[in-house]
């Protein structure tokens, strides 16, 4: 699917921290009423220093200057852990492409960088959410085979692994 004329997927750039963190704790807290802050997310906290580091990335869906949606790639080892996938409700569903232009640049990425997989885990009523990334070819799995390192969210419910060719 091909973005809509003002979007786009552009790396994550330093200008773009406190736009990132508003936009996940605004979705966390304002529309899913989850407790969780800044200070219990250090990778929020500080972008470049768990995600932009050995095969790891960070992407920003942007709708002109404005940060609209997010995607992190963390780097533990053979495996990738996707993380902070995010797009605001305005952007959301099949009319923007959005989504799927943050999870392609992620997946190529990995690909690029010879990951052989990408794990994540996400909530039971995140239904939307789990039903985008099985039609993308997400299985899900059981925690047992989460890769070591994997830093697991206690509201995480749902695991998913995707074998990447």
């Amino acid at each position: 699917m091909t973005l809509t004329a003002s979007l786009r997927v552009h790396p994550f750039e330093a200008h773009h921290a406190s736009d990132v963190a508003a936009l996940v704790l605004h979705i966390q807290q304002g529309e899913f009423g989850s407790p969780v802050t800044l200070a219990d997310q250090p990778d929020l906290a500080d972008i470049p220093a768990h995600y932009l580091v050995g095969r790891g990335g960070f992407w920003v869906g942007l709708d002109g200057a404005k940060v609209v949606g997010s995607v992190g790639l963390l780097d533990a080892g053979d495996c990738g852990i996707l993380r902070k996938m995010f797009v605001h409700a305005d952007y959301r569903g099949r009319g923007t492409g959005l989504a799927q232009a943050l999870l392609e640049a992620l997946l190529g990425h990995a690909r690029e960088k010879g990951l052989g997989a990408v794990t994540l885990g996400t909530q039971e009523r995140l239904r939307a959410a789990r039903r985008f990334y099985e039609r993308n070819g997400f299985r899900a799995i059981d925690p047992a085979e989460l890769p070591p390192g994997f830093l697991r969210m206690k509201v995480d419910t749902h695991f998913y692994r995707l074998d990447l060719p």
